[in-house]
């Protein structure tokens, strides 16, 4: 994957993705950028299909991950998505509750979700990051019953692995405009040093 020499957007052999490479992308799973012992995992609802079809996660634009996680002080520059293979070395990571790629994160269903979760609680005892940090609170509720569950620090643990919600940081969450959603980073940053 490169960049548009004029925009920046993630592109494809040089080109930014067509509306036919965005579409072909459904179904498509991204890898997870993982190793053992990370300082937070950031786990994502499902891939979007225009990070499927770069093939990096939070790429699509408008996607405020980067960003956020930036200003929050995870990384020392706003990394780009093509950059996520890079984050393991800072004791950052990334996955998704549910491995396919969809349009919206509406087309998953609560069955989906749910085994997902069983994945993500496996990947957990595996690789024991000290923190897991949820991108998108509904998702989470559905994935491990917790239907009250709102941002911030769970009183839970998976192992030795605490929990932390955080607002999906996708372009669509009109809820959640960039400046509250470094708030909510930064406070898992501080938490988590």
């Amino acid at each position: 994957m490169g960049r548009d020499k004029i925009s920046g957007h993630p592109t494809i052999a040089g080109r930014r993705p067509s509306a036919a490479d965005v579409r072909a992308a459904a179904g498509r799973t991204l890898p997870d950028v993982i190793a053992p012992d990370l300082r937070v995992l950031f786990c994502g609802i499902n891939p979007g299909l225009y990070s499927a079809a770069v093939g990096h996660h939070f790429a699509r634009p408008g996607n405020r991950f980067w960003p956020a996680v930036h200003r929050a002080g995870f990384t020392p520059t706003v990394y780009e998505p093509h950059q996520d293979g890079e984050l393991p070395a800072l004791g950052l990571g990334l996955t998704n509750l549910a491995g396919r790629a969809t349009a919206g994160a509406a087309e998953l269903s609560p069955e989906e979700l749910r085994a997902g979760g069983e994945r993500l609680l496996a990947k957990l005892d595996r690789y024991r990051p000290r923190w897991v940090a949820f991108l998108g609170i509904g998702a989470y509720r559905v994935a491990f019953g917790h239907p009250n569950a709102v941002p911030g620090r769970q009183s839970h643990t998976w192992g030795r692995t605490r929990v932390w919600l955080l607002p999906s940081p996708s372009g669509a969450n009109g809820s959640y405009p960039l400046e509250a959603l470094v708030r909510e980073f930064r406070a898992l940053a501080r938490n988590s040093r």
